[in-house]
């Protein structure tokens, strides 16, 4: 199941994270509570029987703290990606490093293809990969083509008329046992037919990124409708405080890798 994890890879916000990429309006981080938000998020992780490892911080890079766009894991496999943004290109020679010594054969996202592992959103037997502003086409061809070779299928969902929508998982999440959390601009464009999905109300579309890791999900503080729909289903939910990376068009879920 995709929601079960041993492990899982962190990165430390660095003093330069003011001066990333963001189309918010919320001002800028505080770079103490950022910290401090961080820290809480991995002790979250290693509570819900995840063991962390957290790399050091790179000012050179101030959204590296965003580990999830630079790879991902699906049964057992890696792939390195190549992220949209030109300023992010050299965030993944850290990331590679990290998961040579727990992945055989590490794949990558090659020229003219982009993807952004914030826009896969894996459920299962099947991974719904957004095409956007930072992930293309050819990347997502690429991308398909390895899941495949796990057993996946790959569902292109295509958001770049959605600005509002940095990456699928800005606006989509997949809680296990068949449930979802789905923002409504993307519920028509997702085929989830058969599927028990959750539709946030718009004042709490943000908190449409959530996580689930083994037995609880992790939530963005401050949506209790949205709680209280995902409690209502039997999960656990732990709230996390996310607010500074809110202001960085960040999320729960672009903060770790998880396998």
């Amino acid at each position: 199941m995709s929601y079960r994890f041993s492990r899982a890879l962190a990165r430390t916000p660095g003093t330069s994270f003011a001066q990333g990429l963001t189309s918010a309006t919320l001002g800028a981080p505080d770079l103490a509570t950022t910290l401090a938000q961080h820290r809480a998020y991995c002790a979250a992780l290693r509570d819900a029987g995840v063991d962390v490892t957290v790399l050091d911080a790179d000012d050179a890079f101030p959204d590296s703290t965003f580990v999830e766009d630079t790879a991902i894991v699906a049964h057992g496999r890696a792939i390195v990606t190549r992220p949209g943004a030109q300023s992010r290109a050299g965030e993944t020679t850290v990331i590679r490093a990290a998961l040579a010594g727990r992945f055989d054969g590490i794949a990558s996202i090659v020229p003219p293809g982009t993807v952004d592992g914030g826009d896969v959103c894996e459920s299962d037997d099947r991974a719904f990969v957004g095409i956007s502003h930072r992930t293309n086409g050819n990347g997502a061809e690429q991308l398909a083509r390895w899941l495949s070779e796990s057993g996946l299928e790959t569902i292109c969902v295509d958001i770049r008329d959605l600005d509002f929508i940095l990456h699928l998982k800005s606006g989509m999440s997949y809680l296990g046992d068949g449930i979802y959390v789905v923002d409504e601009a993307l519920r028509s464009r997702v085929p989830l037919d058969r599927a028990d999905v959750i539709v946030p109300s718009a004042g709490e579309a943000y908190a449409a990124n959530c996580v689930r890791v083994n037995d609880v999900v992790l939530l963005p503080a401050g949506f209790p409708q949205l709680q209280s729909a995902i409690e209502q289903r039997g999960l656990r939910v732990v709230t996390l405080d996310v607010s500074e990376y809110q202001k960085m068009d960040g999320g729960l879920s672009c903060l770790s890798i998880r396998f």
